[in-house]
């Protein structure tokens, strides 16, 4: 759903999770030899398979190691060095991986490298990420809206990268207070629903009536027609937030663990091969703002302070509500 309506793409051929034999056999005829040129953007074996598969020629990406290695990433790097050597061998340039320094735009634009006499000048124009083509918002919906609103996604893939209950509840209160509907967004998965109303039991009466739960029932292009009317966007470290961004809607991003160098909204138009910097209370560039907590070791890149998906991130508990409120008051000029 993120690549429709992309004027750059004419057809999409869509793989299950785990493909089983009889699929893969059903692709390897559909896509055999098909292309002269495959960009292969995840640095997984089966996404060189595909590729070797379906173009005569290839560029990827490889799995990157962080600046800085310990001894035991040193030994992990050697390995993976050495299972990358057969997709070196069958591409005819790869982009290195890294999870602190490189955006991922930067990575992915890299790959054309080769085909530039000065690859220096992929960065000398204005880069911008095209969001899928809206669709019309559910009349149920779209009937409970009313101008200026803004919509808010709190619900991210894992926990270690949620903000505190808490101060969404401070947050959406002090929206309200400011004449400002609240449209609260969330994926169809069980925890993003739960989360949505665990926010909504926190607002008092009158807060609540300035709320609209579209929790699940929204599609991907319909959440970027929602998007692209709001006066402003806040979500956290997810999908939704990069679609925000790609629609040009002021975007505050709460980060935690995860370095906004590498894995920050693009801010559209940008020109350049680095928005961000790795450590900033809070940075804006262009209609992006991101905001991450205090502390030495953030952004970490680890998953929260257990390091495992269902970890509390301290950066995120010591990221205010003050300070969210500040970057909307830029955002939205008041």
């Amino acid at each position: 759903e993120m690549l429709k309506g992309n004027p750059d793409i004419t057809q999409i051929i869509e793989t299950s999770d785990r493909p089983k034999f009889k699929e893969y056999l059903s692709l390897f005829f559909k896509l055999f030899q098909r292309y002269d040129l495959a960009v292969v953007t995840q640095p997984s074996d089966r996404a060189y398979f595909y590729a070797l598969v379906a173009a005569h020629h290839r560029v990827g990406v490889l799995g990157g190691h962080p600046q800085g290695l310990t001894d035991q990433d040193k030994a992990k790097k050697s390995k993976s060095d050495k299972q990358n050597a057969w997709k070196k061998a069958i591409s005819l340039h790869t982009v290195d991986v890294d999870y602190f320094a490189q955006h991922v735009i930067t990575e992915k634009l890299r790959l054309l490298e080769i085909f530039y006499k000065k690859p220096r000048d992929l960065f000398s124009k204005p880069i911008s990420v095209t969001p899928p083509a809206g669709d019309p918002i559910t009349p149920s919906i779209a009937g409970q809206l009313y101008a200026p609103y803004l919509v808010v996604h709190p619900g991210p893939l894992t926990a270690y990268k949620r903000w505190p209950l808490a101060y969404w509840q401070t947050l959406l209160t002090w929206i309200t207070k400011q004449g400002w509907q609240v449209v609260l967004s969330a994926s169809p998965a069980k925890q993003d629903l739960q989360l949505n109303k665990d926010i909504l039991s926190l607002l008092d009466e009158e807060t609540r009536s300035h709320v609209v739960d579209t929790a699940g029932l929204l599609t991907i292009p319909q959440a970027g027609t929602l998007i692209r009317g709001a006066i402003a966007y806040i979500g956290v470290d997810t999908s939704i937030t990069h679609l925000a961004a790609a629609c040009n809607t002021p975007t505050i991003a709460l980060f935690g663990p995860t370095p906004p160098t590498n894995f920050g909204p693009w801010p559209n138009s940008f020109i350049g091969e680095q928005p961000y910097q790795l450590r900033a209370r809070s940075q804006t560039v262009g209609h992006v703002t991101i905001l991450q907590g205090p502390g030495e070791c953030v952004p970490c890149r680890k998953a929260g302070c257990e390091d495992r998906a269902n970890s509390r991130s301290e950066c995120l508990d010591l990221l205010e509500p003050n300070q969210v409120i500040a970057a909307l008051q830029d955002a939205t000029n008041q």
